[in-house]
């Protein structure tokens, strides 16, 4: 029986250093180690990873547990360097002379300063892939700006003017993480591609991705109209939209649900029907869809106020079932008692536990994932990598006296 039918995992074997913080370039070593590659989160003594400390930053939710860094965190063991240390540098190029994968997102000239350039470890270590994420790429004049996903991703993108209700609405604001999630899914990606090419050729290689470039990736279908010279309408408000079937409307309970028609010369009727509008299909500003979009805001005003009498869930009864595309604008409240999420494995829970953490997005048939594991405390392996790659319980505590270690 393989490593991989006894569930330790594809990438049981492989080891990745992760020498990174916030958010996109840890994250895509979580995905590796959610299929079984041994991660090592390398991070400073005393306060540890600054991502530790996310939750305790003002607006943030509450919570007794660091949900930050369980997300994460997860599966990975800890080894507490000061790099700033020459003794450190040398444990941390033991580490990767031993190493599959080494991942940063530090700027390019602190790696240098640190000693952690593609160029210093690089010839190290022949088959390592360096993985290096940047805000805003590794050249020019904005290569060392530091980026996070609001600035770097979500505005510098045009996503934060594009989702905006319309343009005299203010810039939308982003949510904790949510570019930096995608950022670490093409990342790892990036990672996954040097690890096949090993595979052809034995040899490693650097590779990078940056919040700048996958912002526009999220937004290439409007950013390659602009490139082509498309000319671009007016961004109607939701009231004024051009099609009332691709639209959302608030229900009774103040819940929102979203209508996608895109055949609606056939789910038109059917749509009234399930609305008990059968009116609607005779009505003359409604009968054909060159007469629903010339009267869209019309039409708009008569299913406002009819889902406005019923809560979501019974739209949601209503409208299932009967080949109508819809979807209902999720809160917060309902992900931890979603079936569709759980039964799908997007949630599951840690181990020797009932509390659920939110699973990395691939799955591949014959294999599982590695159930998660809570993350480490600061340091909590380091005397254990430390053996690992032959120092001694004397050399370990000079280690400690000389604070290169923690």
């Amino acid at each position: 029986m393989d490593d991989n039918s006894q569930g330790k995992g594809i990438f049981h074997g492989l080891k990745v250093l992760d020498c990174a913080s916030f958010i996109a370039a840890p994250a895509a070593a979580t995905v590796l180690s959610d299929f079984g590659a041994d991660v090592i989160k390398i991070e400073p003594p005393g306060a540890g990873d600054p991502y530790r400390n996310l939750p305790n930053l003002p607006g943030y939710p509450r919570s007794e547990h660091n949900y930050a860094w369980h997300l994460e965190a997860r599966n990975k063991r800890s080894i507490a360097l000061d790099l700033a240390k020459p003794e450190a540098q040398a444990v941390l190029q033991r580490l990767v002379a031993d190493a599959d994968v080494f991942i940063t997102n530090f700027p390019p000239t602190v790696r240098k300063k640190l000693g952690l350039s593609y160029e210093t470890l690089g010839p190290l270590n022949p088959r390592l892939i360096y993985a290096s994420f940047t805000g805003y790429g590794e050249k020019g004049a904005e290569a060392d700006k530091p980026g996070f996903d609001s600035n770097a991703y979500w505005a510098r993108s045009g996503l934060m003017d594009l989702v905006r209700a319309d343009e005299h609405t203010t810039p939308a604001r982003s949510v904790a993480g949510m570019g930096d999630h995608p950022c670490a899914m093409a990342f790892y990606g990036a990672i996954v591609t040097a690890l096949y090419q090993r595979e052809r050729t034995g040899k490693g290689s650097h590779v990078a991705s940056n919040l700048m470039a996958n912002g526009v990736w999220a937004a290439s279908v409007l950013a390659q109209a602009k490139l082509c010279g498309a000319t671009f309408s007016e961004r109607k408000p939701r009231e004024r939209a051009l099609n009332a079937v691709a639209n959302h409307y608030r229900c009774k309970d103040d819940r929102w649900i979203l209508l996608s028609l895109l055949n609606e010369e056939k789910q038109f009727p059917i749509l009234a029907r399930c609305l008990g509008r059968e009116e609607l299909i005779t009505d003359p500003r409604f009968v054909t869809k060159a007469d629903r979009h010339a009267h869209s805001v019309e039409l708009i005003h008569e299913f406002d106020a009819t889902f406005a009498t019923r809560p979501l869930a019974e739209w949601r009864q209503a409208l299932d079932g009967n080949g109508l595309v819809f979807g209902v604008v999720g809160i917060l409240d309902d992900i931890p008692n979603d079936r569709q999420m759980i039964e799908n494995e997007v949630l599951v829970p840690f181990e020797n536990d009932t509390m659920l953490t939110v699973n990395s997005p691939i799955w591949i048939d014959g294999t599982r994932k590695v159930q998660p594991r809570k993350p480490p405390g600061l340091g909590e392996h380091s005397d254990e990598i430390l053996r690992e790659v032959g120092f001694d319980d004397a050399a370990i505590g000079k280690l400690r006296s000389g604070g290169a270690v923690g």
